[in-house]
Parts: C-alpha cells; sequence; structure tokens
C-alpha cells in the first residue's frame, strides 16, 4: 500500500506524523512537489519533483494513485478528482473527503474563492494546531485501518 502526499501544500507536522505511521504499519509514503523537498531518511520513503507548472503536482497524483491508495491533499478540486478515480483523500486537517460531500465541498470553496476576489473576505487557514494534528491522527488511522482490511 501507498499513501501519497501533495507535499508542496502540506503542513510538516502532518507529514511527519504520517511517517511514523508508515514505520510503524510497514507501507510506503511518496511525496510529491513541484519544488524541491526535505526527504525524511526512511526507506519507506520516496520524493518525487514534477516540473514546474500549473497543477503538476495535481496532474502526477491523479495519474499515479490507484484505487485502495489514500492522497494527503488540501486541494478541493484535487480531491475530487482523486474520489471520482476511486482513491480515498484526506486533508492534514483530518477532514476525509468523499463521494458524499464533494459536491458540497466544491461549492463552499467556489463561495470563498469569488468572495476573496471580490474583495469581500480574506485570507485563508489558520495556523496548524495541536487540535488539527489530532485529528489528522485519528483520521489517518481509520482510513488506513479500512483500507488495509479492504486489500486482505
Amino acid at each position: 500500500m501507498r499513501v501519497w502526499i501533495d507535499a508542496d501544500a502540506c503542513p510538516r507536522a502532518a507529514k511527519d506524523q504520517l511517517v511514523k505511521f508508515a514505520l510503524k504499519r510497514k507501507f510506503d509514503v511518496v511525496l510529491v512537489a513541484g519544488q524541491p523537498q526535505i526527504k525524511p531518511a526512511f526507506a519507506c520513503v520516496k520524493l518525487i519533483v514534477v516540473p514546474s507548472g500549473p497543477d503538476a503536482a495535481d496532474d502526477y497524483l491523479v495519474e499515479h494513485a490507484l484505487p485502495g491508495e489514500l492522497v494527503i491533499c488540501s486541494d478541493i478540486p484535487l480531491a475530487d478528482r482523486l474520489v471520482k478515480k476511486g482513491v480515498a483523500a484526506l486533508d492534514p486537517r483530518g477532514r476525509e473527503f468523499d463521494e458524499s460531500n464533494m459536491g458540497e465541498r466544491l461549492a463552499v470553496r467556489n463561495l470563498f474563492t469569488d468572495l476573496r476576489e471580490q474583495g469581500q473576505v480574506g485570507g485563508g487557514q489558520g495556523a496548524y494546531s495541536d487540535r488539527d494534528k489530532q485529528a489528522f491522527a485519528n483520521a489517518l488511522d481509520r482510513i488506513l485501518t479500512r483500507l488495509q482490511a479492504a486489500s486482505r
């Protein structure tokens, strides 16, 4: 089993947590990035730096991740593409993307994009908190357990 990470936007604490899970549960982690990253020095972790360009890392993830695998990403349109392909997707704050919530998540994303472009709202997500770390660890454990059970 492999777990992929959209590494450019993923908080380091989430990457570190995922590597701990990989070492304990014996699966591979693939970091996909549009720019060089520091790769943890473990054999189970691989780094792929894709050529720069709009959505190059997203396109790589959609092309290479397989059903039964997991991708960690914050990008809602990317998650939508993955879910439609049958790939599990989880954001670093512990929120799973699935067929039942993608429509709503895309609509909210589009609404806030429009509001930001009109100058009616600003900012992005808050700092990555201890609560986010715990929610991510709990969701990661739940999804990995489900995926590993389904692969047997």
